[in-house]
């Protein structure tokens, strides 16, 4: 089956964080707070793919305020922090949505992502990932992580799915459409 009809069978998307949401760098202040960047694209492309009706989670092996706060914020649907088993919080999410695992997309830049990647229905890669995540991706972006990656893997999915415009009328449509556009704009 080619990339594009595995992203259609997609209903749900994992991501990674640290190399995937984010760029992978941090900088840690003198009192050992942590600061991370996040790429508003990816943000808006999670937005999206809410509207289209796909949940939406994290499962980072890290734990991180910054990231919860983030998730919090763009509504994803679930959140695992300190993950050192990404396969546990996946099979909890297959159960919990009554999901095949050829219905789940992940997205993914390094070794500690591969089992779970090598489960899903649609794996896809971020352009900087390691060379073996690359090798088992059915998708590889050409952006980065944390540099609008995921916004691009999440527009392949939305796009062969035919979902713009359910998210267009979704929109307007929507009581909280101006929340919803702040949020896209930050």
């Amino acid at each position: 089956m080619d990339q594009k009809e595995l992203a259609k069978q997609v209903k749900l998307i994992i991501m990674d964080v640290d190399g995937t949401l984010s760029d992978g760098r941090f900088f840690m202040l003198p009192n050992g707070d942590v600061i991370k960047s996040f790429d508003v694209k990816d943000g808006t492309g999670i937005i999206f793919a809410g509207l289209a009706g796909i949940k939406t989670a994290i499962i980072s092996g890290k734990s991180s305020e910054a990231v919860k706060k983030r998730a919090e914020e763009l509504q994803i649907d679930d959140y695992f922090e300190g993950a050192t088993n990404k396969s546990i919080p996946f099979n909890q999410l297959l159960e919990k949505y009554q999901l095949k695992k050829e219905e789940v997309a992940y997205i993914g830049d390094d070794i500690g992502d591969a089992e779970v990647m090598g489960m899903v229905g649609f794996s896809a890669a971020v352009g900087d990932a390691h060379p073996l995540i690359k090798r088992i991706s059915h998708y590889i972006a050409k952006r980065y992580g944390g540099r609008g990656a995921v916004r691009e893997v999440i527009d392949f999915i939305l796009d062969v799915q035919e979902k713009w415009p359910s998210i267009f009328t979704e929109l307007k449509n929507s009581k909280d459409a101006d929340d919803i556009l702040k949020k896209i704009n930050s």
